[in-house]
């Protein structure tokens, strides 16, 4: 199974990254190639200064090695190893009016003594998050997400989009991080899933990943901004690191296994403000969108 997810992800990374320049028109994916000492590496992709993209990273990475002592204890096991490789992506837009968007895809075994796989998941997501919030871009993310997931399971949608709210929520400041999508971990082979089946739900959301975001890029990419929309994408943008250095499971895990910390970190925005008990105007958009942010919706 890992030998077929890390070729999936190595020609999906390459898909991705090629549209991604045909969108933006003005710059291109920086490859940077690592190795983690312990074992492993990646094929980091990053663009900047682009015509739509400020910063994104598109990264695919595949790790092994010795299971750390906290990771240890966070799975509950003794000294064992392990494998773990994904694909994860960031985008933060130069216009505010274009959300950011993160998604990733994942595997991961552990090993016994003898090399056996005593475990082995799938885990992933997409989630949208919006500066300023257009409904009908909302439903057509959250409706593309949907159709993902109708193809495997009836319930999969309901099920993972209320995992993102919960997820994606920054609980010191009581308001999710976006508008959420979709979040699964922890997929393992059960009486009615393979490890195949549940590849095949995976790489189902990664193919439709575009559809769900490019068209909102698209439609929104030209609009007129202001300096105050920027200021407060800036504003919001320091939500978004405070969630990821704070909360976020997957960043880490990389530092806990002394991944590579240029890599981990490249989902954090250029520029970022925290303005001392910044309240969005009464009545305006900016409050419109913290009210749903407080109060998560079903779009679909």
């Amino acid at each position: 199974m890992k030998d077929q997810f890390v070729n999936y992800i190595t020609q999906f990374q390459n898909s991705i990254t090629s549209q991604l320049e045909k969108v933006d028109g003005k710059a291109i994916f920086i490859e940077d190639l690592w190795k983690r000492p312990e074992g492993g590496g990646g094929r980091s992709r990053i663009i900047e200064n682009g015509a739509v993209f400020e910063k994104g990273g598109v990264n695919t990475s595949e790790v092994f090695g010795k299971l750390p002592e906290s990771m240890q204890r966070y799975f509950g096991v003794e000294e064992a190893d392990f494998f773990a490789c994904g694909l994860s992506l960031v985008l933060h837009p130069v216009n505010p009016f274009v959300p950011t968007v993160h998604a990733n895809w994942r595997y991961f075994e552990l090993y016994d003594a003898k090399g056996n796989i005593v475990t082995q998941w799938f885990g992933g997501g997409q989630d949208l998050t919006p500066y300023y919030l257009f409904e009908e871009d909302a439903r057509h993310f959250h409706t593309v997400c949907k159709r993902s997931c109708d193809a495997h399971h009836p319930n999969f949608y309901e099920h993972y989009k209320k995992r993102c709210d919960e997820y994606f929520y920054n609980a010191h400041r009581k308001e999710a991080r976006g508008i959420g999508g979709l979040f699964f971990d922890y997929l393992k082979e059960t009486e009615s899933m393979s490890m195949q089946q549940w590849y095949e739900f995976i790489t189902e959301t990664g193919n439709n990943f575009l559809n769900s975001y490019l068209p909102i890029v698209e439609k929104r990419k030209s609009t007129p901004y202001s300096e105050e929309n920027r200021y407060w994408q800036e504003i919001r943008r320091g939500r978004y690191v405070e969630f990821n250095l704070v909360h976020d499971k997957g960043t880490l895990f990389g530092l806990k296994t002394n991944g590579r910390i240029e890599s981990i970190l490249m989902s954090l925005p250029p520029k970022v403000q925290w303005k001392y008990n910044h309240q969005p105007k009464p009545g305006s958009e900016e409050e419109k969108l913290i009210n749903v942010l407080k109060n998560p919706k079903d779009w679909v």
